[in-house]
């Protein structure tokens, strides 16, 4: 499908591994400038190389702790310099913080909630300036469809997506002035990167999706009505879409993409 993206600009926050990767080569494939944030310097270029491989019109790769707001505004600072307007923000990296609630710190919930909601919050604010020089501009948020169904051991990483997808739809109010389109997409069980290895400490197979969404129903009690987890791949197009020209009326919705469950 052709998205409109050739020689859109674009910004996938968390964009070097799983779900920020997939979306990001789906960019990739269709002929947008691409610039990918994450802190480890060889994850970026590997991306990068990828991302040219694909099709990208151009491929950045900077490095930036979006807990940092001096880093988030460097690298913000580095696109403009570069490009000087911004088409596409997608927000990807989520919180690690995992453990029944008395057994968590305070600085484990501070920790959930400044990687896993202001760190999109940062990135948002200084993405604002240039999504408004383009002429036409699209935020997508990444929550999680843990935030309508609950697990005791998600519940830091669930109040911060939460706070995601609450912000998420506020701004889709705040800058409907603008024409900027804003979203949420929420997944349901994917192997990314840190499920992969959550599964290989367990002595399971990553790559059995079906074995993945049986251990997702042992130990989080979310199974879907397919019998398997996805794959990282399912998913980018659908935020791709949600990013692109394409998409021309919808904001303020939140995609829920979970293989199938039992909310709305």
């Amino acid at each position: 499908m052709d998205l409109g993206l050739k020689d859109a600009t674009a910004v996938v926050q968390g964009g070097t591994k799983g779900m920020g990767r997939a979306a990001a080569e789906c960019l990739a494939r269709d002929g947008a400038k691409v610039s990918v944030l994450a802190r480890t310097r060889a994850d970026l270029d590997a991306t990068v190389d990828r991302l040219l491989d694909l099709g990208a019109a151009e491929a950045i790769g900077l490095e930036a702790d979006i807990t940092r707001t001096d880093q988030v505004g460097a690298a913000f600072a580095e696109i403009k310099a570069r490009w000087g307007r911004l088409n596409i923000l997608i927000n990807a990296t989520g919180p690690t913080s995992l453990g029944a609630s008395e057994a968590l710190t305070d600085e484990d919930w501070f920790a959930a909630v400044d990687l896993g909601a202001m760190g999109m919050v940062r990135c948002v604010r200084a993405a604002l300036p240039l999504l408004r020089a383009a002429e036409w501009g699209r935020i997508v948020n990444i929550s999680a469809h843990s935030t309508k169904r609950q697990s005791e051991r998600l519940v830091a990483y669930t109040a911060a997506k939460a706070m995601v997808t609450s912000i998420t739809k506020n701004l889709s109010l705040s800058l409907a002035a603008d024409g900027i389109l804003v979203n949420t997409v929420s997944p349901g069980s994917f192997a990314t990167e840190a499920f992969v290895e959550w599964m290989q400490g367990m002595g399971k197979d990553p790559n059995d999706l079906t074995a993945c969404m049986d251990a997702i129903r042992e130990h989080f009690g979310h199974p879907a009505h397919l019998p398997r987890a996805g794959a990282p791949a399912e998913i980018g197009p659908i935020i791709a879409f949600a990013a692109s020209r394409r998409n021309t009326y919808m904001t303020g919705a939140n995609i829920n993409v979970d293989g199938g469950s039992d909310f709305t």
